[in-house]
């Protein structure tokens, strides 16, 4: 069978796996893609201290607001026609073929491998953006989804869909196709689990180049730079609930001491490896995130059900409509949100994409792409429609501080609903340390992932090279803080988005590469007579 797939083989190329790179000082390294990337972040650092903070973010503001506003229709159709081709291989015969050959099984259980791929794909964005979204549009913070009255029911509606709309299938759609194209060309056709792998059926030998390497690069950069955005506000977030719950006013020292424990939690859980650290702390993650739904739906009871069905007929009846960018008018709002959204989906996509690639091993296509696509959805909807609905539901009614202000702090908007419902100073304590543990497994999970690409592809990089990485993540966030705080983080985040353009064709043109390699395995499958006896 594997003659079938010969012109696609790792075997019938020059390159092998690793003969570029160098051991040394306990490295395994990728000469050119870790020299590159390695040099290119010690130059923006430079850089950035060496210019005004605030003048680097309006610049890169400046770019990323013009390419936003000038390619939203490109953004837009490129994710509709992404989810539109990932709801087609589901139902193929392609979506048959299983990840790593017929006889492969899974590497993992079905809870524990949900549990990594949504711990990696999501983070914080349950707590923080779960309430912070519905509420800013519902009380016009920054615009509403197609110019709906704010404060009234039918903007509730809205609000919680639009918040959905932005996270939930077209995202993970995304995130599912840059997946199952390194896993199936890694696991099925033996090549290196590399972003470059992915483009051998249409650049041939060339993918081991020079054009494969910068590939790689960009993927790295956007990786490291990506997560230590993240890391960086996030310590903000946190630090400005540690203040709020506690009375506390710790400033720069507490936000740079909340990411130096993250970034030591997470050296110790990249150097236990899959199994030993990031898999334990994403099942413990995801039992801790679940309690803490559970209570708060015990303490709204009477409300969630017409929370949820708000938040799913928000999201079925105006997912269309949403999707579409022409003749809007909401530009505004669709630009300052959904393109923005759509752009930072995918400038993350190399890192979640890749690490669920790890540990996708033994399933189906047709069970990977409807697992990845509907599980987060569902659960995200459910979260949210529940946080966020209830958090309206104070606006609406003149309840606490959110019902008194709206949103004066974003980063407070969940500690203000909490002060509502019973043992609120509990709950904000669970949820900051939730918070905290959602940074870590992305943090770990992004540092196993620029591991692999800057070693060529191998999945099992030395303990120190673990180390480097997931401490560089943290030394970036920790220096952006030091240099400009919040405008240098912005400025960073600005240029990860910019980076999202000229990736969307990187993702266009993964799209046309996997339909190829499919399509070898699936005729390998019928000439050999195996696609008969493959379960439906």
């Amino acid at each position: 069978m594997q003659d079938a797939f010969k012109k696609y083989s790792i075997e019938t190329t020059d390159y092998q796996v690793g003969q570029d790179n160098v051991q040394k000082w306990g490295f395994d390294v990728h000469n050119a893609v870790f020299g590159i990337s390695a040099g290119l972040i010690i130059f923006f650092l430079v850089a950035v201290i060496a210019a005004d903070p605030a003048t680097a973010k309006d610049a890169l503001t400046t770019v990323k607001n013009s390419i936003i506003s000038q390619f939203d229709g490109f953004f837009m159709w490129s994710m509709n026609a992404i989810l539109i081709f990932s709801l087609i291989l589901m139902v193929s015969p392609w979506g048959k073929i299983r990840i790593g050959g017929i006889d492969a099984t899974p590497d993992h259980s079905t809870m524990s491998w949900l549990a990594m791929l949504f711990s990696a794909g999501m983070g914080t964005a349950l707590l923080f953006w779960g309430v912070a979204e519905p509420t800013a549009y519902f009380t016009n913070w920054y615009g509403t989804p197609l110019n709906v009255e704010p404060l009234t029911p039918e903007a509730k509606t809205l609000a919680l869909g639009a918040t959905i709309y932005h996270w939930g299938i077209h995202g993970w759609a995304m995130f599912g196709i840059v997946a199952l194209s390194l896993a199936f060309f890694h696991y099925n056709k033996r090549l290196p689990l590399s972003m470059r792998s992915v483009f051998y059926p249409i650049f041939g030998d060339r993918a081991w180049g020079w054009l494969g390497h910068i590939v790689d690069i960009v993927a790295v950069l956007a990786t490291l730079f990506g997560l230590a955005t993240s890391l960086g506000l996030g310590a903000q977030q946190a630090s400005s609930g540690i203040n709020y719950v506690f009375g506390l006013h710790g400033g720069l020292a507490q936000q740079l001491f909340v990411i130096v424990v993250v970034t030591l939690i997470s050296v110790g859980s990249v150097i236990k490896g899959i199994d030993g650290g990031v898999k334990k702390l994403s099942n413990f993650n995801m039992l801790f995130a679940f309690g803490l739904l559970i209570f708060v739906i015990a303490v709204n009871f009477s409300s969630i059900w017409s929370e949820l069905s708000a938040t799913m007929i928000g999201y079925i009846e105006n997912i269309i409509p949403l999707s579409n960018p022409h003749g809007r008018d909401d530009e505004s709002w669709m630009h300052a949100w959904t393109v923005f959204y759509w752009a930072w989906w995918i400038s993350w996509s190399p890192f979640v994409g890749m690490f669920i690639a790890r540990v996708s091993r033994g399933r189906t296509v047709g069970q990977f792409m409807c697992a990845v696509i509907f599980v987060p959805t569902i659960i995200t909807l459910i979260w949210m429609g529940i946080f966020g609905g209830i958090a309206i539901d104070q606006v609406a009614n003149k309840v606490g501080e959110l019902g008194a202000h709206g949103i004066t702090d974003i980063s407070l908007t969940l500690f203000y609903m909490y002060d509502q419902m019973p043992m609120g100073n509990l709950i904000s304590i669970i949820s900051i340390a939730l918070i905290l543990i959602f940074f870590i497994t992305s943090s770990d999970s992004g540092s196993l992932v620029i591991d692999s690409i800057t070693a060529g592809g191998k999945v099992d990089a030395p303990v120190p090279q673990r180390i480097f990485w997931a401490s560089i993540e943290g030394a970036i966030a920790a220096a952006m803080l030091w240099i400009g705080g919040k405008d240098a983080l912005q400025a960073l985040q600005s240029g990860v988005v910019t980076t999202a353009l000229p990736f969307t064709v990187v993702l266009l043109l993964m799209c046309l590469s996997l339909i190829m390699g499919l399509r070898s395995e699936y005729s390998a499958y019928k000439k050999s007579n195996v696609i008969s006896i493959i379960p439906k």
